[in-house]
């Protein structure tokens, strides 16, 4: 199956653990080569234009991708140094940057002393530090309570009206896909089994009364696989203690 993301558009790829996603995600930033199949970022290759890709690209990962022992600032001071941001615009970039996360008051506090919800809303400032017009996020609220989860909802909104990204975001939360997503798609057992907006999805099953949760179930209600491998279980829970 193709599929075609467009600009300023809101994807979410849905399955239960060990379908793939994770996999998926890191084969499209470039951190694993493709086993099959091809896809491209704006026309690079991911497979023979890595380096493209990746100037092209954001990506918050599962697990915690910041500094603890550093302030905010510093987390994205090296990130822009990393990425060769101008010296002249460091502090402007990171300035827009932690205002449009709303961390601007908590600049110059040790990351240690983040609440959950603000290690995610660093994250995603310091992926899109350098302004990538794509941004991958791999499960981007997992262990965060409903108010922290609802704050970050609220920026990745902001962060698509304000700056047109596209983001393309895996999510175990059936309600996160319908609120943020224009589409999204259904992976089983490695594949893709269905692709659409949430209400044709919804739609399909010939009842007007059907959830996400109900097109979910009907795709990859597999629950004696349910559930990933021991591995993945055991990163969810140190992810989720760690942003509790």
């Amino acid at each position: 199956m193709t599929i075609s993301l467009e600009q300023g558009e809101v994807f979410g790829l849905l399955g239960p653990n060990g379908a793939g996603k994770t996999t998926a995600i890191k084969m499209l930033t470039t951190l694993l080569p493709p086993t099959s199949g091809a896809a491209s970022v704006a026309g690079f290759d991911v497979a023979r234009s890595a380096a493209s890709v990746r100037r092209l690209i954001g990506y918050v990962p599962q697990t915690i991708s910041v500094d603890g022992s550093l302030t905010g600032y510093e987390n994205l001071l090296i990130f822009a140094k990393l990425y060769d941001i101008p010296a002249a615009e460091r502090k402007s970039r990171i300035r827009d940057a932690l205002a449009l996360v709303g961390l601007t008051d908590s600049a110059d506090k040790f990351v240690r002393q983040y609440s959950g919800g603000m290690i995610r809303r660093l994250e995603i400032a310091q992926s899109t530090l350098h302004r990538p017009p794509l941004l991958f996020l791999d499960e981007p609220t997992v262990g965060l309570d409903p108010i922290a989860r609802k704050a970050v909802w609220e920026h990745i909104e902001r962060l698509r009206a304000q700056r047109n990204t596209t983001i393309f975001l895996t999510t175990h939360y059936m309600e996160e896909a319908d609120s943020l997503c224009s589409r999204v798609a259904i992976m089983h057992r490695g594949r893709i089994v269905a692709v659409d907006a949430p209400e044709s999805l919804k739609s399909s099953l010939g009842d007007d009364r059907k959830t996400l949760g109900d097109v979910f179930i009907h795709y990859a209600g597999d629950t004696l696989e349910s559930g990933g491998s021991y591995r993945e279980a055991s990163r969810d829970r140190r992810t989720a203690r760690r942003l509790g």
